[in-house]
């Protein structure tokens, strides 16, 4: 079985084209306008051993919402289409994320019923050119379009570049293990409902 999934998405504000393959090496190509985020899609992928490839053109000349939004939708689209059934996979999985001085837990459940909980706050307004409050609006728009119940809490941290890495590689690090095929469910989807469905 091949998890992979292409998703397009086009409208006034952006114009989005994702390929993700779930049992990959973690290899990208991403390009959104937006350094910062381009960064975090990196480890997202990295660390999750999904392969990304993401090409976005926004409208960055109003500001970087918009663009931030949408690949999260897409992303999650993508996610989301590639597991179909859901059949076989772990399903649940949480990692308590160490960066230097800041510590992030993350916990998620590949559900079919999005949620987000967002206890992180930033003492910054800005990461390079990027709006910290952008990234709530990210994992919104992920765990939404993904259809998991998603848990972000930092613990503790100073840095607010260290505070956001640990975020997306947290996400990375729990997505890993739950989107996993767990030989054990031998091909069963991981519930009593026999359902898991977005």
């Amino acid at each position: 079985m091949t998890r992979t999934a292409t998703i397009s998405r086009s409208t006034k504000e952006t114009e989005i084209k994702a390929h993700v393959g779930l049992d990959g090496t973690g290899a990208y190509d991403i390009s959104t306008g937006i350094g910062f985020l381009d960064h975090m899609l990196e480890q997202l992928a990295r660390h999750s051993l999904i392969d990304i490839t993401l090409e976005a053109k926004g409208d960055l000349h109003i500001d970087f919402h918009h663009t931030t939004e949408d690949t999260g939708i897409v992303l999650g689209q993508a996610v989301a289409k590639a597991l179909g059934d859901k059949a076989g996979i772990t399903r649940y999985a949480d990692v308590n994320l160490p960066m230097d001085e800041c510590m992030t837990r993350v916990a998620l459940d590949v559900s079919g019923r999005p949620f987000l909980v967002w206890d992180v706050t930033f003492t910054a307004a800005k990461l390079g050119d990027m709006d910290t409050e952008l990234f709530r609006e990210w994992f919104q728009a992920f765990a939404q379009h993904a259809g998991i119940t998603l848990h972000v809490a930092n613990l503790y941290g100073a840095n607010n570049h260290h505070i956001a890495e640990t975020c997306f590689k947290g996400l990375a690090r729990a997505l890993r293990t739950a989107i996993t095929v767990d030989p054990r469910q031998s091909g069963r989807v991981p519930s009593t409902k026999g359902s898991l469905s977005v």
